[in-house]
């Protein structure tokens, strides 16, 4: 038996106490709980909640957005800016310790959003793991500096080694890895349209070199479990089966818990025929080696983009009279799904639900699809004309107008020409917010209440406006009109631009380079030919196209003799909500909701509206909910925090009764996960104020709120 010395004893008491005072890794630990031990904030005294500070992060342009959770370590917080810089604060004071651009350093660059951020130490010194765009960077938490020692001089090209000519190809890092013993596991962001889109492996990297240690692919290669849910050669032309949401680690185990995405691309799959594993599913590797251990499919053959959006919580219920640890997964569909940790075993039952044929040419899905029984779902799962909205006579009329020309929705109605309906939408259910769990097995979850219309195109389809039916406008189709429209007007709610009178604003050289490298959210189509790029440019701009620069080389395949182009027959119209004409949703409140679920028995505490969006001029009523980002966050002093509204409020529920005890207006919509830490004896509960999103207004601010100080 090993004895403490008092000494060592009162070292482990203070780690453990700094620990607890902490938010040291995304989403609060690498269970992935969001849960905090800390308790100076109760029911009694959060409506004494005040602003501690506000930090300016700036780096404001045009529609951006804050969706970090940062990271509190010893009094420092770290987190980013709009345009994603990496800054050191003073946790008490908001005050500026350094920052990090990588846009000032030749050869990097950073594009997208950043969701969090991984550290490491080893007792003496501190990484801060930081993956934006394609490269990962270990930054010296004392100093704001690259650590030289790290890959080259402190960066990694994660497109490197990935093969498939993966540096023509789209990826990024949105979300953090995480760090088990010496190796940081990461996911990345890949292409999800028609497009050719990069596979997306799990790997883990040695955080001291950078050096690369293990690999899953999650789209098997010959030989390996699962290839044969694949055509043979899917392995060289089909991308995704991605995580980019995060992990949950179970270190004691020695597990990693990785949800995947669908595979590319999301809404047609006549070239992927099969269930297509391990994309959909949650996959549990060992996280020394990278081997798998268990693996559950939740959608097979994907079509609908349900990947799984957030990373999985790591909880202990009681089955049976036993306590079992157990991983539950939320999912876009309004779901929850558990299983006991170890063996992948589901703790409730799930059915086999025979679902419709698709009458698309080619294409070939599942017949079943897997529904658990308990718990019930947190999102409506069918719109019929019982869920139109009655906002107002004229809302209720032009939603049932359009009603009628969609197809019938049921829960996996495959995407058609005529028009689907997706509900709940493609940003859920759950969304990358995740859910937050505390040591009772309780489960907090925000969710989406949305209708969605996915409607399919032919991919030699004219686009609006486009020159003749030139293949630049059959290019515009399949790998621009899914974002900007076929009538390029683009998207607000998704940070889209309008593409109409484009010449006003570009010139065509500007549009080549953007095609060539990508900007902010908008990916490399680096793919394209030289001629493929002249055409695209020349009918966005309505001009004839100049022959090609190279006799022939207009549709040209890829290494597996697959035009990325012309072999796909469909496009889509676009990421489309179903709005009324007043810019409310289709369907009738509430719009987004908070739920409590007992993963013990299955059973609900509670829901409740998350949010308000009333009519201007209307009488009030009670909350609506509304569209929602960002997850929750649990406190030992019996609260829920979240902000995620698109009311631009953070607000505090009772945890046993889901009543919202306080709500404080934020200078631009908190669609983060908040982060609760303690410095000095103090707890203070922070939020990224970014909004950009779903048409509301950027900004720059953290905010930090914390009861008043003792005078």
């Amino acid at each position: 038996m090993r004895f403490l010395t008092v000494s060592a004893l009162l070292v482990a008491f203070a780690a453990g106490a700094a620990q607890a005072a902490d938010w040291p890794a995304y989403l609060g630990d690498k269970a992935s709980s969001h849960y905090s031990t800390l308790s100076e904030i109760t029911p009694d005294n959060v409506a004494r909640l005040e602003v501690a500070w506000t930090y300016q992060a700036g780096g404001l342009g045009g529609r951006t957005q804050i969706q970090c959770n940062p990271l509190v370590i010893d009094g420092v917080l770290y987190g980013t800016t709009p345009d994603l810089q990496l800054f050191a604060l003073d946790a008490a004071t908001g005050a500026e310790r350094w920052r990090f651009d990588a846009a000032k350093i030749p050869g990097l660059a950073k594009s997208g959003v950043n969701r969090g951020l991984a550290t490491w130490t080893d007792g003496i010194a501190r990484r801060i793991l930081f993956a934006n765009d394609r490269f990962l960077h270990a930054i010296d938490a004392a100093t704001g500096q690259r650590i030289a020692s790290f890959g080259r001089g402190g960066s990694i090209d994660l497109k490197e080694g990935l093969g498939r000519d993966a540096a023509k190809l789209a990826l990024s890092v949105t979300t953090p890895g995480v760090v088990f013993r010496d190796l940081l596991i990461l996911g990345m962001r890949v292409g999800e349209g028609p497009a050719p889109a990069a596979p997306g492996p799990i790997r883990a990297f040695d955080v001291r070199t950078g050096a690369l240690v293990w690999r899953f692919n999650t789209i098997p290669l010959p030989g390996e479990p699962g290839h044969e849910t694949w055509p043979p050669e899917a392995h060289r032309h089909i991308g995704g089966a991605n995580v980019w949401t995060g992990f949950a680690l179970d270190e004691e185990r020695g597990l990693v818990f990785c949800p995947t995405g669908s595979a590319s691309f999301d809404f047609w799959g006549g070239n992927r025929i099969g269930d297509n594993l391990y994309a959909n599913s949650l996959v549990a590797l060992d996280a020394r080696t990278g081997r798998r251990v268990w693996h559950y499919q939740f959608v097979r053959h994907d079509v609908w983009d349900r990947d799984l959006p957030a990373p999985p919580n790591l909880v202990t219920v009681t089955h049976g009279g036993k306590p079992i640890a157990a991983v539950a997964q939320v999912t876009k569909s309004g779901h929850v799904f558990v299983f006991n940790r170890e063996t992948g075993e589901p703790l409730f039952p799930i059915d086999e639900v025979p679902v419709p044929k698709s009458d698309l040419p080619g294409e070939v899905l599942a017949t079943t699809q897997r529904v658990p029984r308990r718990p019930a779902p947190f999102s409506r799962q069918l719109f019929t004309h019982t869920e139109i909205t009655q906002r107002t006579p004229e809302a209720h009329r032009a939603v049932l107008e359009r009603f009628a020309t969609v197809r019938p929705h049921t829960p996996f109605a495959p995407p058609s020409r005529q028009g689907t309906v997706v509900f709940p939408g493609f940003d859920g259910g759950a969304e990358w917010g995740g859910a937050a769990a505390d040591p009772d097995g309780v489960l907090y979850v925000n969710g989406n209440e949305m209708a969605w219309i996915l409607t399919m195109v032919d991919a030699k389809r004219r686009a609006a406006g486009a020159a003749g039916g030139s293949d630049g406008a059959a290019i515009y189709t399949q790998i621009c009109a899914a974002c900007h429209g076929v009538d390029r007007r683009g998207n607000v709610a998704q940070n889209v631009p309008s593409l109409e009178n484009l010449a006003a604003r570009l010139k065509p050289a500007d549009v080549h380079a953007l095609l060539q490298a990508g900007k902010g959210v908008m990916p490399s189509f680096a793919f394209l030919s030289e001629a493929q790029r002249g055409a695209l440019v020349n009918a966005l701009f309505g001009t004839e196209a100049p022959p090609a620069a190279n006799p022939g080389d207009t549709h040209a395949a890829d290494a597996a003799g697959v035009d990325p182009l012309g072999g796909i027959p469909f496009a889509t119209t676009g990421y489309n909500r179903w709005l009324d004409p007043d810019g409310y949703p289709a369907v009738k409140p509430p719009w987004g909701t908070l739920n409590a679920i007992d993963l013990n028995t299955g059973e609900y505490r509670w829901t409740v509206p998350l949010g308000d969006w009333p009519t201007p001029g209307a009488p009030a009523g009670p909350p609506t909910g509304t569209e929602n980002y960002g997850g929750p966050v649990v406190t030992a002093g019996g609260l829920v925090f979240i902000a995620a509204s698109r009311d631009g409020h953070i607000r505090a529920f009772d945890r046993r009764t889901g009543k919202e005890l306080w709500k404080a207006p934020l200078p631009a919509a908190g669609f983060a996960t908040p982060a609760t830490y303690a410095v000095g004896g103090r707890q203070y509960v922070v939020i990224a104020c970014g909004g950009g999103k779903i048409g509301v207004k950027s900004g720059d601010a953290y905010v930090a709120f914390a009861l008043p100080a003792a005078r």
